[in-house]
């Protein structure tokens, strides 16, 4: 028995905010800070995206073709490689040259506008189509929402004929509690969309690599090639095909920058990749899949797949799983109301002159990024929220976000909300 692997790495830089004063609201609409976000994709980029991105296509030549993965990289990342590194851009453009490598849909500005608006999250998803069409390549008919954010409407969305003609397939978090007696091993459909094909991310193999690869308090450190694939020899021993005769499906789904950022260099965590791809096809354990192949399999076997409901978004963060990470406290659900609650304004503004540069703003400032550094979570996700927060504390970065939301709605001349005033002395 075959089992298909799928790697998925997410791409993804926000634009962050200056440390914007209060006494600037009305005065100076300049949010970003270029200098910040410039050195952060440089230093990424030497660390991560070049090296791993030549790692990958040595793999995929060495292989001829039989390893494959699969991408997504948000606008907003597109848009700084284009503006500070396009050697990186072009580094990308030569993997999915290869055939290859398959590159998904998803928000253009990685938010969470799926939960609050459905039409600029529409409109973001045809924004990352073109954006990628343009400089990359054409996205595939399969969806990976911000961080994995997944429930049974979110799914029904997407699905639609009347949503960008209807994907075909969608990435999700295997959460527990979703599953519940479920295996993440095989496909599924979410209630309310017969028509997308659902595939698990097999969270504790693809944070084996993500996150305890490096813990040398782990009791599988140190994580060699030679023992991940014992351990997916197991479950290709233990798991036979579903009863709708699909092979098992292991989806190792994770962000990009765990290659050298976030797992160093001297971790091993290139040797480890390196030697992967050919254990795996040496031993015949199974096939490197994308996820349009995995789509194209069930509709061939014509299976009927199981259903999974997802009354309430789930996400693939945090031990959680839920949206605690972006709405878990007050200052974090007040930012999300104010920058949701000018949609109108900034639509009518951006059809005037010098709208559009208004409008790329507010979505700038729409990135699910901002809300994380409010998480006030610090327990069992603490040093993982640390790690990505560049603020000193989840309140400076709520200041400062106001701060800006401040400014914002004085340019679309509206009162300052209770809110805004309120959290700038949490």
């Amino acid at each position: 028995m075959s089992m298909n692997l799928c790697f998925y790495f997410q791409v993804h830089q926000p634009w962050r905010l200056r440390h914007y004063r209060f006494l600037e609201a009305g005065v100076n609409h300049d949010y970003f800070d270029e200098e910040k976000n410039r050195s952060i994709l440089l230093k990424v980029a030497h660390k991560c995206y070049l090296p791993m991105n030549a790692l990958l296509l040595e793999l995929i030549e060495k292989h001829e073709g039989k390893f494959r993965v699969s991408f997504s990289l948000s606008g907003t990342v597109i848009q700084q490689m284009r503006q500070y590194a396009p050697e990186v851009l072009a580094s990308f453009k030569r993997l999915f040259d290869t055939g290859c490598v398959e590159l998904l849909s998803e928000t253009s500005h990685h938010s969470l506008s799926a939960l609050y608006s459905p039409r600029e999250f529409r409109e973001q998803v045809e924004l990352h189509r073109e954006l990628c069409t343009k400089h990359l390549v054409k996205p595939s008919r399969v969806f990976r929402n911000t961080e994995l954010i997944t429930s049974n409407a979110i799914a029904s969305m997407i699905g639609s004929p009347d949503f960008l003609g209807g994907f075909d397939g969608m990435l999700m978090e295997g959460a527990d509690h979703i599953l519940g007696w479920r295996s993440p091993l095989f496909q599924y459909t979410l209630k309310d969309a017969p028509s997308v094909v659902a595939m698990m991310k097999n969270y504790r193999l693809s944070d084996d690599i993500a996150f305890r690869f490096s813990d040398r308090n782990w009791t599988q450190w140190p994580l060699t090639a030679d023992k991940y694939v014992h351990w997916l020899d197991m479950i290709r021993c233990e798991n036979p095909a579903s009863a709708a005769g699909q092979d098992p499906f292991i989806g190792l789904f994770m962000d990009y920058e765990t290659f050298g950022e976030h797992q160093w260099a001297d971790t091993g965590i290139f040797e480890f990749m390196r030697a992967l791809p050919g254990q795996v096809l040496e031993k015949g354990l199974g096939k490197f899949v994308t996820p349009t192949e995995v789509v194209k399999q069930v509709r061939k076997s014509k299976a009927k797949l199981n259903v999974v409901d997802a009354p309430q978004p789930f996400s693939w963060a945090d031990v959680e799983r839920d949206l605690s990470a972006w709405r878990g406290n007050p200052i974090q659900d007040a930012s999300l109301r104010d920058i949701y609650s000018i949609e109108q304004v900034v639509r009518k503004m951006a059809r005037k002159k010098g709208g559009a540069e208004f409008l790329e703003t507010w979505r700038r400032l729409q990135t699910s990024d901002h809300f994380y550094y409010m998480c006030t979570k610090y327990f069992a996700d603490g040093d993982v929220h640390k790690y990505f927060n560049p603020y000193e504390s989840p309140y400076d970065a709520h200041i400062i976000y106001m701060n800006v939301m401040a400014d914002m709605l004085m340019r679309c001349r509206q009162p300052k909300c209770e809110s805004t005033e309120r959290n700038l002395n949490p």
